[in-house]
């Protein structure tokens, strides 16, 4: 068996799957947000059902908070009121954070698990080596109440890397070429498992950037094996035990696609899909009203030290504003202590506390009609970031914030 198919045959308590198989399985750890959790825990109290276990979940008001309306402000007053009467934990801000950044930060992801959240980028947590999906509120509902979901075992598409990555050539830009290579429906339904060299050279926090973006290929969850970068990456945060997980290396898979990183340069892809994408010397020169370095796929520490560095002594392009927000509040004071906030600053840019909100067109980075924004995300629909008639390109943070600095669309061996 894949190392998904292992980890869902374990979790239904069933010796072997296969793809195409339904089953019911526990699940390990699930989350909400400010904008499900409200049907999701009014379900329970509904119904005056209790959590099967309160420290498997957890609630963040991560998208509209600080409160941006009276209308949001009675949401998350709401959401208030749940947690504390269903005794769930639930993370405000000041401590608040993008809910699957967080789960990994606290150590409430862990490999060889089965994760189920209530967020479509919850497939981030594959990059540890666990299974892990996005869920609609009904089913988060389900998981409250009895600790398990069903499940249809995915076949697994193994995508294989060789060579040797150029420089400012990341995980994203892997999975960026990966999805403009099979297009936006390439990997439905299917586990994406990623591995060879380059995916071994990079940062464990690289690696979730690219299994974030897994759903934007249609994929139901994407996975790399434990290595020992990552179990060092997890030893130092984990809140429980567990126990990793390896595919049998006779396992049967779906499809593999060997992929050659030696001349892949960084990746852009331009509106309205992940998948439209095209190399960065392809592309050079587009002009923005917006660069946003952050969100769930890269607000990570690496990032935002790769964004420091290229703008420590530099300012940004009076022609652009630019806004940086980190993915947890750990990761905002982190960059407090390393001194990068203060790099942000003197470079120009806005430095704010976590917040989904300039990714999903909530609050602080809404774009007009017609304007244009660089951004780090995972998403680049029709209307994502605000106007339906504004664009969105998707970048790796050396890019976005070199992009910043020359007022045009450049890498950092253009300044």
């Amino acid at each position: 068996m894949t190392i998904t198919e292992k980890i869902i045959a374990s979790h239904a308590d069933l010796p072997r799957v296969r793809p195409g198989d339904f089953v019911e399985a526990r699940v390990d750890q699930t989350w909400s947000d400010d904008l499900g959790s409200p049907l999701t825990m009014g379900l329970l109290e509904e119904h005056g059902l209790k959590v099967w276990d309160p420290s498997r979940m957890f609630v963040t008001s991560m998208v509209n908070s600080p409160a941006q309306s009276i209308q949001t402000a009675t949401v998350l007053k709401s959401i208030r009121r749940l947690t504390g009467k269903l005794e769930i934990p639930h993370y405000e801000m000041g401590k608040a954070a993008i809910h699957n950044a967080l789960g990994i930060e606290i150590g409430k992801t862990l490999p060889g698990e089965l994760i189920a959240g209530g967020n479509s980028h919850a497939c981030m947590a594959g990059g540890l080596g666990c299974f892990a999906t996005g869920m609609g509120s009904t089913d988060i509902a389900a998981i409250l109440a009895t600790g398990r979901t069903w499940l249809e075992v995915p076949r697994t598409i193994r995508f294989r890397f060789v060579g040797k990555l150029r420089p400012w050539v990341t995980g994203k830009d892997l999975m960026l070429h990966v999805i403009g290579r099979i297009g936006f429906s390439g990997a439905d339904n299917a586990a994406m498992e990623f591995c060879g060299e380059p995916i071994d050279t990079l940062e464990v926090e690289e690696r979730l950037s690219m299994t974030n973006m897994a759903i934007e290929a249609g994929a139901q969850n994407a996975i790399i094996e434990p290595d020992a970068k990552t179990l060092a990456y997890v030893d130092k945060i984990a809140q429980r035990a567990f126990t990793p997980v390896y595919g049998d290396r006779d396992a049967e898979i779906s499809e593999e696609h060997v992929i050659d990183v030696s001349e892949l340069e960084p990746v852009i892809a331009l509106p309205s899909l992940p998948s439209n994408t095209r190399p960065l010397t392809a592309v050079k020169g587009i002009r923005f009203d917006q660069v946003y370095i952050g969100s769930c796929t890269n607000g990570w520490m690496t990032d935002m030290r790769v964004a420091a560095s290229i703008l420590k002594g530099r300012k940004v392009s009076d022609a652009l504003r630019v806004i940086i927000i980190p993915s947890t509040a750990q990761i905002h004071r982190q960059c407090v202590e390393e001194g990068l906030a203060q790099v942000f600053l003197e470079a120009g840019c806005a430095f704010s506390m976590p917040t989904c909100g300039p990714c999903i067109g909530a609050h602080m980075g809404i774009l007009a009609e017609g304007e244009r924004c660089l951004s780090t995300s995972n998403r680049n629909f029709p209307g994502r970031q605000g106007h339906v008639k504004s664009e969105t390109y998707l970048c790796n943070p050396a890019v976005a914030a070199a992009t910043a600095v020359k007022g045009e669309l450049c890498g950092p061996d253009d300044l």
